[in-house]
């Protein structure tokens, strides 16, 4: 028993840094990506929804700015 020796760091880092390649090769695979339909999709109804934010806040700006104005 006192003849056993633990692997070397650098023998034990390489074992980690292959268990972990292997890992992320393994995830990769799972990985289902969208299609391009999907995504232009999916892009044009941010936008939609950015732009109908950006007005409502633009109008709300507009009316605090008029409210302000008033008392000015």
């Amino acid at each position: 028993m006192a003849d056993e020796k633990k692997p070397g760091l650098l023998k034990r880092i390489a074992s980690k840094l292959s268990r972990f390649i292997k890992d992320t090769k393994g995830e990769m695979k799972k990985i289902v990506w969208p299609s391009k339909k999907t995504v232009v999709n999916n892009t044009g109804v941010v936008i939609l929804v950015l732009a109908a934010f950006s007005i409502c806040i633009g109008i709300v700006d507009f009316v605090f700015n008029a409210v302000v104005g008033l008392f000015h």
